[in-house]
C-alpha cells in the first residue's frame, strides 16, 4: 500500500539550510583560493554549483522520491558496483595519482572520488545484512565473523589508496550499526581493541599519520612544519573574536591557511563569522542529527532505521571530526566538512543520502509522527 505522508519537513529544513548555507561559505572560502593560484573564479564555482548543489539537489529530490525498500532489494549489486569503482582507480591511465594517493578517477575533464560512492553502498548492504541476520547477530559464526570480513574487505581497498581518513569514519559508522542492531559488547569491545592496535601499526608504518598524531599531542611543536596547518587555523578561528571579521574579510585565507576551501573551510567560517556564527553552523549540524536520528527510530522497519542511521551517524561524524581537527580537539584529518568543503562528488552523494533519509520519513506510522 502506497504511504502519502510528506517527508519530515523539520530535516528538510535543516538540509536545505547547511546546502545554502555552506554554498554561501564556500563561496567566500574560495576567494582566498583564486587570490593565491589565479584560478577562475567561474572555474571554481561552476564545479560546487552546477555539479555538486544542482545536480545534487536533482539526485535528492529522485532518491526522496524512490521507495526506500528499493535500496535493499539491490543493496548487494550496490555494494559489489561500488568496490569494483573504487578498484578502478588501480587502472592506468584511469586513476589520479595525487599527493602520493590514488582516490580519483578521470572521466575527460571531471575527476570523481570513487570512496564516496563506496561509502553509500558498503552503509546500504550493511544495513541490509544486519536486518537479515536479526538475532542471530549475536552469535560469532553468522554476526560477528562475516561483520568483520565486511568491514576488512572495504578496509583492505580503502588502505592501498591510501585513504586511512574515510577508512576509519566509515569503520565507526558500521561499528555503531552493528551495536543498535544488537551486537555483543564484548564483540564491541574486541573490534575497538583490534582497531587501536591496527591504527598504531599503520601511524608506525606511515609517516604522515605519526605527524598528524604528534601534532595533535604537541601542537606548540614544528609550527612551520607539521604543525602549521593546525596553528593557523586556531589564529583564525581566534581572530573571529564573538562576531567574526564579516562576510569575505578573512585575512588567514589569502596567505596562511592551507586548502581554505576544503579542509581548513571552517577557520575561514569563523573568522568570519566568529563564535556566534560558528555555534549556529555547529547547532544546525546537532539539529540535523536529531531529526535524522527521530526519522530512523520511528522507521516502520529494522532496514528502514538501520540505513537512516547509518547515513545521519556517517554524514555527521565526517562534519564533526573536520570541526574538532580544526579546533584541536581531535587530530588532523583530510575528511571534509560536508554541504560546506569543496568537492562536487561529496557534495552529490551526501545530497543523494540524506533524500533517502528522506523517503524513509514518508513511511513513519501516523502515530508515530504524532510523538515527533
Amino acid at each position: 500500500m502506497k504511504n502519502k505522508n510528506k517527508v519530515d519537513k523539520w530535516f528538510l529544513i535543516a538540509i536545505i539550510t547547511m546546502a545554502a548555507g555552506g554554498f554561501f561559505i564556500f563561496m567566500s572560502a574560495s576567494l582566498g583560493l583564486l587570490a593565491r593560484e589565479g584560478a577562475r573564479f567561474s572555474n571554481v564555482a561552476f564545479s560546487q554549483a552546477f555539479l555538486g548543489l544542482f545536480l545534487g539537489s536533482i539526485a535528492c529530490f529522485f532518491t526522496s522520491r524512490i521507495n526506500y525498500r528499493f535500496w535493499r532489494q539491490y543493496s548487494f549489486y550496490f555494494f559489489l558496483a561500488s568496490l569494483i569503482l573504487t578498484l578502478a582507480v588501480f587502472i592506468p591511465g584511469l586513476g589520479l595519482d595525487h599527493g602520493g594517493a590514488r582516490r580519483w578517477i578521470v572521466i575527460g575533464s571531471f575527476s570523481i572520488q570513487t570512496s564516496e560512492f563506496l561509502k553509500i553502498g558498503f552503509i546500504m548492504y550493511l544495513a541490509a545484512w544486519l536486518s537479515g541476520v536479526k538475532k542471530q547477530v549475536i552469535t560469532m559464526r553468522y554476526g560477528f565473523l562475516p561483520f568483520v570480513i565486511l568491514t576488512g574487505v572495504v578496509g583492505i581497498v580503502l588502505l592501498v589508496q591510501p585513504d586511512t581518513d574515510t577508512f576509519g569514519i566509515l569503520a565507526l559508522t558500521a561499528l555503531a550499526m552493528y551495536a543498535v542492531s544488537g551486537g555483543r559488547w564484548r564483540h564491541i569491545g574486541l573490534v575497538l581493541l583490534v582497531g587501536i592496535l591496527s591504527f598504531a601499526a599503520i601511524a608506525y608504518s606511515r609517516p604522515y599519520v605519526m605527524d598528524r598524531v604528534m601534532t595533535f599531542i604537541h601542537p606548540a611543536n614544528d609550527q612551520q612544519g607539521s604543525s602549521y596547518q593546525l596553528n593557523q587555523s586556531l589564529i583564525a578561528i581566534g581572530s573571529g573574536k564573538i562576531f567574526g571579521r564579516g562576510f569575505g574579510q578573512s585575512v588567514q585565507k589569502f596567505s596562511f591557511l592551507p586548502e581554505p576551501i576544503g579542509d581548513s573551510i571552517f577557520a575561514v567560517m569563523a573568522e568570519e563569522w566568529g563564535f556566534v556564527g560558528s555555534i549556529v553552523l555547529i547547532f544546525v549540524y546537532l539539529f540535523f542529527t536529531f531529526r535524522g536520528m527521530r526519522i530512523a527510530m520511528n522507521s516502520p522497519d529494522t532496514f528502514g532505521g538501520l540505513l537512516a542511521f547509518g547515513i545521519v551517524i556517517l554524514i555527521t561524524a565526517q562534519s564533526f571530526w573536520n570541526i574538532g581537527a580544526m579546533l584541536g580537539v581531535l587530530p588532523l584529518s583530510g575528511i571534509p566538512l560536508l554541504f560546506v568543503s569543496h568537492g562536487g562528488t561529496a557534495l552529490f552523494i551526501t545530497l543523494a543520502e540524506v533524500g533517502i533519509v528522506l523517503n524513509i520519513s514518508r513511511f513513519q506510522k501516523k502515530e508515530r509522527l504524532e510523538r515527533a
